[in-house]
């Protein structure tokens, strides 16, 4: 009977099931939303909501405590000013695990476990190719002249009708073309 025995073992070592965990809440603090197995995600979930619990705390200790565990300075300030503000009127549950389906090769059951205030980031909406194409040509083509710079256009139209131009003399050719 396992009384009063916490956490899973995962098929690890202490320390590689440690290490494990570590990288993980590093990746969900990150990425805010991450896709792993759904074992792990329920373990992970006492993990998070530890650290996140320390980000409130807001003092010294609690982030010598948050880079002991977590070892990364971005991470860490990233938690402490930007994540644990956003929980700061919530006592628990700072993550969400969904179901997503079974692995292919193994079956196993996987998951996706997020930060209960993501938010995912807008997206533009893609242009269709013809809009691309419409506004790579207005920046080609040259744009079209006001009135009064037609009226200017048209005098130097007669000006040059006046005034007829000879043609343009062919260019010679170069002497070593012409000793061959």
């Amino acid at each position: 009977m396992r009384h009063r025995v916490a956490g899973r073992k995962l098929s690890r070592h202490t320390k590689h099931r440690e290490w494990m965990f570590r990288n993980m809440v590093v990746s969900l603090l990150t990425h805010e939303r991450i896709k792993t197995t759904l074992p792990k995600a329920k373990e992970l979930r006492s993990w998070a909501d530890k650290i996140v619990t320390l980000g409130k705390k807001g003092d010294l200790a609690a982030r010598r405590r948050a880079f002991d565990l977590l070892r990364d300075r971005d991470v860490v300030k990233k938690l402490f000013e930007e994540i644990a503000p956003r929980f700061k009127d919530r006592q628990g549950g700072y993550t969400r695990i969904y179901k997503t389906g079974r692995r292919l090769g193994d079956a196993a059951p996987l998951s996706l476990i997020e930060l209960t205030s993501y938010a995912p980031p807008e997206k533009e909406k893609k242009k269709s190719v013809m809009k691309k194409a419409k506004e790579a040509l207005k920046k080609i083509t040259p744009k079209k002249k006001e009135k009064g710079e037609k009226a200017d256009k048209g005098e130097k139209k007669e000006k040059k009708e006046g005034k007829k131009e000879a043609p343009k003399a062919k260019p010679k050719k170069k002497a070593t073309e012409e000793k061959s």
